[in-house]
């Protein structure tokens, strides 16, 4: 699918304020509310808008510990890849998983209920036979700076 500027400045908003009215939205980009709202309407059927939602502090909701692990697999081939990946993927506690180059192959973010629950969970991984030859835990003492990048327009600079 190509992008033309509209799409992106429309990204650019929702990713912003995704309670934007239509007629805000189409205001905001210089066009008409139909055509905007086309534009919308097909940036979400091609997944490009995977969906609106509320972001939590959840810091303040639930009282729990956060913690980043950095994985290394035994083996490297694409089977124990996508068992441990298959693994993350059901985990409700991993929050984030991302595969990496460099040294390790996985950091992964667990939100637990506190540091026991959290181990308890890694003593599972290893019992289970994920693969996982080394971990090492880093426990969050406190978020400096939570947010989705924003979106960049052809030749704009950071």
């Amino acid at each position: 699918m190509r992008l033309d500027s509209y799409d992106l400045k429309i990204l650019r908003i929702l990713q912003c304020n995704g309670r934007i009215t239509k007629s805000s939205l189409a205001e905001a980009i210089n066009l008409s509310i139909s055509p905007c709202w086309e534009r919308v309407k097909r940036l979400e059927e091609a997944g490009i808008i995977r969906g609106y939602g509320a972001q939590l502090n959840t810091e303040i909701l639930l009282k729990c510990a956060s913690v980043m692990v950095e994985i290394s697999l035994k083996q490297h081939n694409r089977e124990a890849f996508q068992r441990f990946e298959n693994a993350m993927q059901e985990c409700p506690e991993v929050t984030e998983c991302y595969a990496t180059g460099g040294g390790i192959d996985y950091i992964v973010k667990v939100m637990a209920r506190d540091i026991d629950q959290y181990q308890r969970l890694i003593d599972r991984w290893l019992m289970t036979d994920l693969g996982i030859e080394r971990y090492f835990t880093y426990i969050v003492t406190k978020t400096i700076k939570h947010s989705e990048p924003p979106l960049m327009l052809d030749g704009e600079e950071a």
